[in-house]
């Protein structure tokens, strides 16, 4: 995909398109030095046309935003949960996901996809000889889901996300154990019952996710 990143994949989910990338380097935070222990980030940006009407760079403005750095954070907090640093070792590996067409759940499809390129930078670390024991401990994945006119959907299109009810985010690893849930209603609260619903469908849709990585990477 990528000749000179360590690791890198491009995932499609529906109209919603982004190139993930992964950087293995020495260098470690400076409050991470001398422990013996690695580093997993991540970058979240979009291209100037990812969406309907252009939008101006990021760093041309000057400013990151809020949201952009939110995103980072949630993919590094994503990717972090997976990672044994013990094993990976004194080095940092850098995540940059950008957004090539956005069409609802980019975030979603970031951490996804990211989690491809960080096992293939993995891979290549331990044929290199840099590392000797896999520093993966499991799989993750996210989707988004959404309640819109009373029915739950899976993995909303910007038109049904921009409508919806109710919105969440929902990142889970390989055991069904979830990492992060991002959960909020637009217009009327909603009920445990709906949020169990949310929950269900969104680890039925990861779980797909799930297969199709290991497909991928096998």
């Amino acid at each position: 995909m990528n000749r000179y990143a360590e690791g890198s994949c491009q995932i499609d989910m529906g109209h919603t398109r982004v190139l993930c990338l992964a950087s293995c380097s020495e260098d470690l935070p400076e409050w991470r030095k001398s422990q013996g222990l690695g580093w997993v980030t991540a970058e979240y940006a979009m291209i100037p046309r990812a969406t309907h009407t252009r939008s101006n760079r990021e760093s041309v403005k000057g400013k990151v935003s809020g949201r952009t750095q939110e995103i980072s954070r949630l993919i590094g907090r994503a990717l972090r949960s997976v990672v044994d640093y013990q094993k990976l070792g004194p080095r940092t590996i850098a995540l940059d996901c950008e957004v090539l067409q956005a069409d609802g759940g980019t975030r979603c499809a970031a951490i996804t996809g990211a989690y491809v390129a960080l096992h293939l930078a993995c891979n290549n670390l331990m044929e290199k000889g840099q590392i000797k024991e896999f520093p993966l401990k499991d799989q993750v994945a996210a989707v988004s889901v959404g309640i819109l006119k009373q029915r739950v959907l899976l993995d909303l299109a910007y038109e049904e996300d921009s409508k919806a009810e109710v919105d969440m985010n929902v990142v889970m690893i390989g055991n069904g154990h979830f990492v992060e849930i991002q959960g909020t209603a637009e217009s009327n609260p909603f009920s445990m019952g709906q949020s169990q619903q949310l929950l269900q469908t969104a680890s039925t849709g990861i779980e797909e996710l799930l297969a199709a990585q290991k497909k991928i990477l096998s």
